[in-house]
């Protein structure tokens, strides 16, 4: 065989994880770990959700030879030189999982490399793209027929997750995950209001296992400082007494006043976890997405206590709620616009243009979220009813050994 690069393009936490690390164990599976005939590059580009981890998590695969950072994206972009001046073989196919579908095209063109995107939503430069996998059928509905033939199916990737790995201790135990997001934002109501639910739900279910996936770029004081009502005012709000750190053995607890023991879960990505939920109290943004596509149910909280303290929006509405001085005033203002006009908000509930699970928006009082989240446990019909239609509005299963199929087929045409 002729010896081949391939060069995958990604950004965030969540494509490193859920999209990438699948995909290369296929290519390996499908193309041989001989790297002299098969050699698998990573390129970063900038993500707004990045830890600054990401490289390392690329680099950490066996399948994967060689990782560039997000920081070196635009010089390699622009110029094609990467930072440690990598060479390049004759032949390759550049892979698209993640960031700007633009991105392959010019890096191809440069490189004379084969492109094959995947698309999951989306499938953009129809003429100059080789090759697209998409998530369902409906992404390609609207491509001109002239390009019908460069589009399969594969599914979705999300699903090819690696959610086999048991957590210990489960047993009979329910298990209710608690998602307060990442950015303080979020953090200064996420963290009270949703421990404070948990509090009420112990009463009725006190064997249940509360556990914290922690984001990779949160530390354990930071959360501690959020669930402080001396550190995090806004913990009042729900009349929340508070917690701090306790480490039993290997595991660090959240410890509430109430006595509530909270798992503070520090593996990333936390997908084994998470798919022995029953189901999880979560704030809006790229969380719903993980759940959703691992079809577990949620239920979705964006509290109003404090509109001021809703400060996580991205692009200009975030510059806005963040300047100096002003951005008290604009956080408020938008939060206010934003509730008037507010459509649908978790991302499953988006991908099926219906609510499919419940999004809980206004001055949330955590006895009230925790009746509806008991009214779930009591009643398993209606948990099951969400599981399956969070599955129906995802792709099929075994995208990933799908799209390295397309690899292989534009490798053996360089043969």
């Amino acid at each position: 065989m002729t010896p081949i690069d391939i060069l995958i393009l990604s950004n965030g936490p969540g494509e490193v994880t859920t999209w990438v690390r699948p995909v290369v164990k296929a290519l390996r599976e499908i193309l041989g770990n001989d790297s002299e005939k098969i050699r698998i590059s990573v390129v970063l580009s900038p993500c707004p959700n990045a830890s600054g981890k990401e490289a390392n998590i690329a680099i950490s695969y066996p399948e994967v030879n060689r990782v560039q950072s997000a920081e070196y994206f635009w010089s390699f972009l622009l110029w094609g030189k990467t930072v440690e001046n990598w060479d390049w073989r004759k032949n390759g196919v550049i892979i698209f999982l993640g960031g700007d579908q633009f991105f392959p095209v010019v890096i191809g063109k440069r490189l004379g490399y084969k492109t094959v995107v995947y698309a999951e939503w989306d499938a953009r430069w129809h003429n100059l793209i080789d090759r697209f996998g998409i998530m369902k059928a409906e992404v390609a509905a609207k491509v001109s027929p002239q390009y019908q033939d460069k589009f399969v199916v594969v599914g979705d990737l999300m699903a090819e997750a690696n959610l086999g790995e048991s957590i210990e201790g489960k047993g009979e135990r329910e298990i209710i995950g608690i998602l307060p997001g990442s950015k303080a934002a979020k953090l200064a109501q996420g963290v009270p209001l949703t421990i404070a639910i948990a509090e009420y739900i112990s009463v009725k279910y006190p064997q249940t296992r509360f556990v914290i996936p922690v984001a990779p770029t949160l530390d354990l004081p930071t959360l501690e400082s959020f669930a402080n009502p001396a550190t995090n005012p806004v913990a009042n709000y729900f009349d929340f007494q508070g917690g701090s750190l306790v480490q039993e053995n290997d595991t660090q607890i959240l410890q509430t006043v109430k006595g509530l023991r909270v798992e503070l879960y520090q593996k990333h990505p936390a997908h084994d976890l998470l798919s022995q939920c029953s189901i999880c109290l979560t704030t809006v943004g790229a969380n719903t997405a993980e759940l959703g596509s691992l079809g577990v149910p949620m239920v979705v909280l964006l509290p109003t206590q404090q509109l001021d303290a809703m400060r996580s929006w991205d692009g200009y509405l975030g510059i806005l709620a963040n300047l100096p001085g002003v951005g008290s005033s604009f956080a408020k203002l938008i939060n206010w616009w934003f509730l008037r006009k507010k459509g649908l908000l978790a991302w499953p509930n988006i991908w099926a243009q219906a609510e499919i699970v419940p999004e809980l928006v206004g001055k949330l009082k955590p006895q009230e979220v925790a009746d509806l989240v008991l009214d779930y446990l009591d009643n398993p019909a209606k948990l099951a009813q969400v599981r399956d239609n969070l599955r129906q509005v995802r792709g099929e299963t075994g995208a990933a050994t799908k799209l390295a199929n397309i690899v292989k087929e534009e490798v053996m045409k360089m043969a």
